[in-house]
């Protein structure tokens, strides 16, 4: 007899839009955010816009350190008051937390040590190590110039650097990462990874629908998780082929 599998809502909170999918709606609905979005808003509008929807339980993908299924602290791109929101009661569902960079790092992984950097409005981490995921603060750690990471690649180092030396920037702080951090292999997620031109061997741009895969795979057991991973290579959806690698230089004759 066949187990029924549980019908996940997952809510992947950024701090432009929050995105709401299920295991029955993959493609996700946007909600706008931003700085004066309050957990409770939050939790009304995501309601409103899947009224209808069933689900079992719910996964929530929170843009800061998470623990027992809660939050630690405020989140910085959005309004304050998300620690001691009561979630659970009010979505009336059970529900897991895990950080945002730590779900798309979830759903992209592959296996071995894999290192996720989200590149959006700020800059979100992950590692996931034989099959065990690790949530990483590296946003706000020091950079260059007494300014951060994040600083540099999220979305007001874009808008200041240009897309040139933003990406100078974010190739240096992969560098940097690999190198500290001595991963395999390094996902590199979040709204603005589209935006690069070329990428070292090593690092892959994760597809959009990995948050949601994530979530949906936060639910499942250790064991449903091994069947996932033993999807061969060439059919796992977790690069996309339109970044280009660097071309070779040619010789001089």
């Amino acid at each position: 007899m066949l187990l029924r599998m549980k019908e996940v809502l997952v809510i992947d909170i950024g701090g432009t839009n929050v995105k709401v999918a299920s295991s029955s709606q993959l493609v996700p609905l946007k909600i706008p955010s931003g700085p004066t979005m309050t957990a409770k808003m939050m939790v009304e509008q995501v309601k409103l816009a899947t009224k209808g929807w069933k689900y079992d339980c719910v996964s929530i993908g929170y843009p800061g350190p998470v623990s027992h299924d809660r939050p630690l602290a405020e989140p910085h791109n959005l309004a304050p008051g998300w620690i001691d929101y009561p979630y659970e009661k009010s979505i009336g569902k059970p529900l897991r937390f895990i950080n945002d960079a730590a779900m798309q790092a979830l759903g992209g992984y592959r296996g071995g040590k894999m290192l996720f950097l989200g590149v959006g409005t700020g800059l979100g981490s992950a590692m996931i190590f034989e099959g065990v995921v690790i949530p990483l603060e590296l946003a706000h750690l020091p950079y260059r110039k007494g300014k951060t990471y994040e600083d540099y690649v999220g979305k007001e180092g874009l808008d200041l650097l240009g897309k040139k030396r933003w990406r100078k920037s974010v190739l240096d702080v992969i560098a940097r990462l690999k190198a500290a951090l001595i991963c395999d292999y390094i996902v590199l997620g979040g709204g603005n990874a589209k935006l690069m031109k070329y990428l070292p061997p090593h690092v892959v741009v994760g597809e959009n629908s990995n948050a949601i895969s994530g979530g949906i795979r936060l639910w499942q057991s250790p064991d449903e998780r091994k069947l996932l991973l033993a999807v061969p290579k060439e059919s796992a959806p977790i690069a996309r082929k339109a970044v280009r690698r660097r071309p070779a230089a040619k010789r001089k004759k």
